[in-house]
């Protein structure tokens, strides 16, 4: 045991790739997914997440290319309950006004953990949980069977087992085409994959969700699965379908998508309602507080570097300045915010009343001002 106590934690918030992943200790009985994959070294790793030199993924736009790695600083708590949730495999609902790095967070373990690209589902009213999981185009499917091609410009269609080409046995007429080729897996449905290392996965803004989807969530974080009518129909067979990870795809058994490692998955809410019991059981939770000015000078540092001599006291001023408008008079303000007016400043519009005072009334007006 070290001085710490920290010895159990797979994820450091240090923002530096690390295969500590490798470390993480076999899943509790009740949360064991996908023993009948065997070894998981036999399974496909994550895809690469797009960081480092010449990056252009999501992962690298959220969090910047090398220097900015490390843009998220994680306190004690927050990496605490983020290996929590890794070790009992779990989601993690993480609850913050707007712009405080909630979902940032979900793309710094992705990236020190090498999980791959964050797999991002942003929720709306409208949202659904099949949404999450699955498209399938069965009109653009019908279209092409109706043309006597798949997708394409391929002639000939499936056979009837949904593997196959040809011409229906030599009577002439075209096979409908392989319906896993009309089919997409959402952001959840890709996370639930059988991958040798978990997914992270992003449900941002939950609470914008109607009542249903969080506890239409519940039987896919409890089992780790789920079934895909339109392929189950075909019988016990595989089918290659369309991943949400672009133009990857994957192999799909006898109609069912069944984990291997339980993703890691991270709800977003900006506490804007209330969320069932039995949903907020299933999960760890994690409040994030807004940060205070050491956090924050660490935070512009990984994101703008340390700037040009005599920078420091422009940016500390600041960031002052925006914390006094939270604290004072209330003003709800958002971290971007605040880069986006040190960016400006670092560029020379802080260098004199008027320049400060233009600032300060558009880069750092309140979001709850109308």
């Amino acid at each position: 045991m070290t001085a710490n106590g920290d010895d159990w934690w797979v994820y450091r918030g240090t923002g530096t790739p690390h295969d500590g992943i490798d470390g993480l200790p076999e899943a509790p009985a009740w949360r064991a997914f996908g023993t009948e994959y065997g070894d998981p070294g036999e399974l496909p790793p994550p895809p690469a997440d797009g960081t480092g030199p010449g990056a252009d993924g999501a992962t690298a736009r959220r969090l910047g290319r090398d220097r900015q790695a490390v843009a998220y600083q994680a306190d004690r708590r927050e990496v605490q309950l983020v290996n929590l949730a890794l070790h009992l495999r779990r989601p993690l609902l993480i609850t913050g006004k707007p712009g405080v790095g909630k979902s940032t967070l979900a793309y710094a373990v992705a990236h020190e953990l090498r999980l791959g690209p964050v797999l991002r589902w942003p929720i709306t009213s409208r949202a659904t949980l099949r949404d999450g999981l699955y498209a399938y185009d069965a009109i653009g499917r019908l279209h092409d069977a109706g043309m006597g091609r798949g997708p394409a410009g391929s002639t000939g269609g499936a056979g009837t087992d949904g593997t196959g080409g040809g011409t229906g046995g030599g009577t002439g007429r075209e096979e409908p085409p392989p319906v896993g080729r009309y089919l997409r897996l959402g952001p959840l449905g890709t996370a639930l994959l059988p991958w040798r290392h978990p997914r992270v996965l992003l449900i941002d803004e939950i609470d914008k969700s109607d009542l249903d989807l969080p506890n239409d969530l519940l039987n896919v974080f409890e089992e780790g699965e789920f079934g895909i009518p339109e392929l189950a129909r075909l019988g016990p067979g595989d089918q290659e379908v369309m991943t949400a990870d672009g133009a990857r795809t994957a192999t799909v058994t006898g109609g069912t998508v069944r984990c291997a490692q339980f993703p890691f998955t991270v709800l977003t809410s900006n506490a804007e309602r209330e969320f069932p019991a039995a949903f907020l059981r299933r999960c760890v939770r994690l409040e994030i507080q807004p940060p205070d000015a050491d956090r924050l000078a660490a935070m512009v540092t990984a994101h703008l570097g340390p700037g040009a001599p005599g920078a420091a006291a422009e940016r500390a001023a600041v960031i002052a300045e925006f914390l006094r408008r939270q604290r004072e008079e209330g003003a709800e303000l958002a971290n971007d915010q605040l880069l986006n007016a040190l960016l400006m400043a670092d560029r020379g519009l802080w260098s004199g009343r008027q320049d400060r005072e233009f600032i300060e009334s558009v880069l750092l007006r309140p979001l709850n001002e109308s």
